[in-house]
């Protein structure tokens, strides 16, 4: 296994100690899949929580099949969000099944899954259950609409979530077609929301002794990101859209794409006046004195600078309005950005060594602890790759496994 050790130097000196990874000796009981749960509870697990995965004997989660790879079940997709995980496979429809879980549980610190409301219950998982014979367990949940209301019963998606929130509505023009948007944008807020209510929950049990349910919903997440166009909405009915600035927008040059912000300094047009190697200075036209008429005028203003943008490169034009103080990138694709000396520099590609596909590249957690950073310990699992270890660590003797396996439900 190949373990990236990215612990500072300074805790190697004479003396020193590493501190130990801060989830170290919280066990965490997942039931989640796909995507929003699977990213919490690897979040817990780079910091050091021990991730027992239960999945489905022959499918698994179902990111393991939802994408088709020479890989079969152990790929990409799911190795990128099931690192430093166990995989327990077991049937829980059979009453043996949730025996052994129920017994796992009672010693665990936290469940999650991110099934349809009601789901998890039904399974005989519930809170109420669960807590009577564990009183300090933090029992986490992940939906799409939450408990209540009129959505309650709908499964959760990532771009349902984008419709339903208004997140898919709201884009730079009308003119602009709707769209999904390309990323799993809700999935990946709502997973960190779900890791955030966990931390919290476990602090409030390190005070009280006394554990928990958490809740998140796709809905609420999606909603919650747009909490300054919201309150704009509210008390003045306005909406506040980010990409109607007049002097921002995206911008084809001779080798491909740029994106400029034109705010944040005084006068931001005349210093892209400058940039631009314009023949005068456009602040100084009364047609662009001020943000109003400037917003009144966008569509000229962005002809010109279109123009401009489109007579040189990418990188010309980055460094013109660089050298203006004004923020720009170049708009990169994914195999640009991860080839970036930049995402080097950031330590943000780790990997591990898996047992059928070899080295996994993957992306590191994006949150850097001085004294106990994350900690890539294990690939994602295997399905079933831990039943017997995991089995035997909760007590479980060799011959139950055994009878376990010929009742097909353990495999």
């Amino acid at each position: 296994m190949s373990i990236t050790d990215t612990r500072p130097n300074d805790l190697s000196e004479p003396g020193a100690t590493a501190l130990p990874l801060p989830l170290a000796g919280i066990t965490v009981v997942d039931f989640t899949q796909v995507f929003m749960g699977p990213s919490a509870t690897q979040m817990l697990g780079d910091f050091g929580a021990d991730i027992i995965k239960i999945e489905r004997p022959g499918l698994g989660d179902i990111a393991r099949n939802s994408f088709p790879d020479k890989d079969g079940q152990d790929n990409p997709i799911f190795l990128s969000i099931n690192r430093n995980k166990r995989s327990l496979s077991i049937d829980t429809r059979e009453e043996e099944g949730r025996a052994v879980l129920r017994r796992i549980i009672a010693e665990a610190d936290v469940v999650v899954s991110n099934f349809r409301h009601g789901v998890i219950e039904r399974m005989g998982f519930g809170y109420e259950e669960l807590s009577r014979e564990n009183r300090g367990l933090i029992w986490a949940s992940g939906t799409g609409f939450g408990n209540e209301g009129p959505y309650a019963h709908k499964g959760g998606q990532d771009a349902i979530a984008q419709a339903y929130s208004g997140v898919m509505w709201r884009r730079e023009s009308p003119e602009i077609p709707l769209s999904m948007y390309p990323t799993t944008l809700c999935d990946y807020t709502t997973g960190m929301h779900l890791a955030q209510g966990i931390l919290l929950a476990l602090r409030t049990r390190d005070l009280t002794g006394q554990g928990q349910k958490v809740e998140v919903t796709m809905y609420d997440s999606m909603l919650h990101m747009q909490m300054q166009e919201a309150c704009m909405q509210l008390n003045r009915g306005y909406e506040v859209n980010w990409a109607e600035m007049p002097l921002s927008g995206v911008f084809e040059t001779t080798d491909g794409a740029l994106c400029l912000v034109g705010g944040f300094t005084q006068n931001p047009l005349h210093h892209l006046s400058r940039a631009l190697d314009l023949e005068d200075d456009l602040s100084e036209r009364p047609e662009y004195a001020t943000l109003e008429q400037q917003f009144a005028q966008k569509p000229s203003l962005q002809k010109i600078f279109a123009a401009k943008f489109a007579t040189n490169t990418t990188a010309y034009w980055c460094q013109r309005l660089e050298d203006e103080g004004l923020l720009n990138a170049p708009v990169n694709s994914l195999e640009q950005t991860l080839a970036d000396p930049q995402t080097a520099a950031n330590n943000m590609i780790v990997e591990a060594e898996h047992p059928v596909v070899g080295t996994v590249k993957m992306l590191n957690a994006p949150i850097r602890l001085s004294a106990n950073p994350p900690e890539v310990r294990r690939a994602a699992p295997q399905l079933g790759e831990h039943n017997v270890e995991i089995l035997r660590e909760y007590g479980v003797d060799d011959a139950t496994i055994e009878k376990l396996r010929a009742d097909g439900v353990l495999r």
